[in-house]
Parts: C-alpha cells; sequence; structure tokens
C-alpha cells in the first residue's frame, strides 16, 4: 500500500547518523518529504522526525534495521497513531473544554476526546451537548488521596494518549504524576512580572502589566514548571480593565493548549530530560 510513512528517532549522536538512517530508508524505497533533525550538544543527543512516501513497509522490519544501524538503546517509533486519544480534566472553566470540543466536533485536528471528567459538575451539561462522558468526581469531604485513587481508577478505564489539564485547578501529588508520567499536559497564565495567589488579573492590572501570556507543558513534580511545549504572549495597555485582562488571558490559554494538542497529535514533540524539542 502506498502511503506516508512517519518515524520518530531518538538516540546518543554518532558520525553519520542520517546518512545511516538514508540509506536504510531507501532499502524500503521510501523517499524522504521531509526530515528535521536536532542535537542537543550538551547531553550528545540526536532527535529526529522523518516523514517518507512509499509502499507501506513491514514497522517491525524497518524498526529492527533501524535499530542495527543506531547507536544501542535508540528509541524508534514507526507510524505512531495519526489521531491522539485524550482525557481532559476540568473544574469550572468552560473556555479551554469548549475550545477543544468544538475543534473535535469539526475535526480540525488529529485528537479524540474520550471522555471529560471534573471535580465539579459545572460542565457536565455542556461536554453532554458533544455526546461525550463526563464523570463527576467531587474532591469536597474527602482526602486528596481518596479523590486521586477515585480519579486514577475512573481515568484508567480509557485508552489514551495524553490527558489534557484543561484550567483543571487542582495540584496533583507525585503519586499520580508518576503513574502517568509524560503524558499530562497542563496550561497556565503567564503574567510580567509574575504574580501568584488570589486574583493575578487583579494584581497585573494595578501594576500596569504590558504583556500577559500563556505556557502549556508537561506535568511534573514541580508545580509548573515541567518541560515546556508552547508558550505565547498577547500586548495590552492602560486601556484594558480588569475583565479585559481577564477576556485576554483566557483567549490566549485556549490558543496555546490546543497549539499543545495539535503538536502532540502530529507528533512533533519529543521529551528532552527538562525540555523539549519540538519540531514545528
Amino acid at each position: 500500500m502506498y502511503n506516508q510513512t512517519l518515524i520518530l528517532i531518538q538516540c546518543q549522536d554518532a558520525v553519520g547518523l542520517v546518512a545511516n538512517i538514508s540509506n536504510t530508508l531507501a532499502q524500503y524505497q521510501l523517499n524522504i518529504i521531509t526530515m528535521r533533525e536536532y542535537v542537543d550538544e550538551e547531553a550528545n543527543k540526536f532527535f529526529v522526525r522523518v516523514v517518507c512516501n512509499g509502499l507501506f513497509p513491514d514497522q517491525t522490519q524497518l524498526t529492527d534495521s533501524l535499530a542495527n544501524v543506531l547507536p544501542p538503546s535508540a528509541q524508534i517509533q514507526v507510524n505512531p497513531s495519526n489521531r491522539k486519544k485524550i482525557v481532559v480534566l476540568v473544574t469550572k472553566e468552560h473556555h479551554c473544554l469548549a475550545d477543544i470540543l468544538v475543534r473535535q466536533h469539526f475535526e480540525t485536528w488529529g485528537a479524540e476526546v474520550q471522555a471529560v471528567i471534573g471535580n465539579y459538575d459545572t460542565l457536565r451539561s455542556f461536554t453532554d451537548k458533544f455526546e461525550i462522558p463526563f464523570h463527576y468526581i467531587s474532591h469536597e469531604g474527602i482526602s486528596k488521596e481518596d479523590f486521586e485513587t477515585q480519579l486514577i481508577a475512573q481515568i484508567k478505564q480509557y485508552d489514551f494518549d495524553y490527558i489534557i489539564l484543561a484550567k483543571f485547578m487542582r495540584i496533583l501529588s507525585p503519586l499520580f504524576v508518576a503513574t502517568f508520567e509524560n503524558r499530562l499536559v497542563n496550561i497556565h497564565h503567564s503574567f510580567l512580572p509574575a504574580f501568584i495567589g488570589a486574583n493575578p488579573y487583579k494584581q497585573a492590572h494595578s501594576r500596569g502589566v504590558k504583556i500577559i501570556g500563556a505556557t502549556a507543558h508537561f506535568v511534573t513534580d514541580q508545580l509548573d514548571e515541567g518541560p515546556i511545549i508552547v508558550q505565547d504572549i498577547r500586548h495590552v495597555n492602560h486601556t484594558y480593565t480588569v475583565k479585559d485582562m481577564v477576556t485576554a488571558g483566557k483567549e490566549i490559554e485556549k490558543a496555546v493548549l490546543s497549539r499543545a494538542i495539535r503538536l502532540l497529535s502530529e507528533d512533533r514533540v519529543m521529551l528532552n530530560d527538562y525540555k523539549t524539542i519540538v519540531f514545528e
């Protein structure tokens, strides 16, 4: 079958890797359409994303052939799923969830929502409009451990690639993060200078902030410090009220999160310890 083949590789760097990969693909009559590579010289690591045209190869054979010409312990993926499955966690804010569900409804990206889970029931009626399962797991009146135990059990009912925290306003425990390592993606606002605690937009407004932004990142044990996938900013000025700034913040949050999901669904993001390689 004539089709496109996507190949993702990360390994220790060495002389001749690009040539070795190209020659191996040529043996399978695969014509390279795009080949994006990056070398982290400090870590001596090589990353590459290759798209080819040709007869659809046997994935196991191609993987083995590539492994034979790459350094030991190379990570190789051939044709990962081109429709990523996601579970979305929410609290009460609707803007990020709404953007995700509308994009799925009109099939504008390669992501498919399996379920929405909320620690409030607020967004159930909206989710139901898209005929997507909604699960309500309250955090009130129980310990954090019990809440996360129920949450983990519900998430594991689904087959998924990533868990998207669409303004899920709960700090996750190290155990929860470890359970879904490298599969949790969060979004948070960014102000210059930074403001934490209650009413960050009010604080920013009172200080005359001129730039607000948002960051989408993988979740780690360090709060809001995981490997960054996408960041963007929007300029504001003295005419913005607190309400205007909140609105602008929500617009950029959903834009950044949707961009991150698109990059992940197209397999353009590779983790490199505490940072990411993003082949845009």
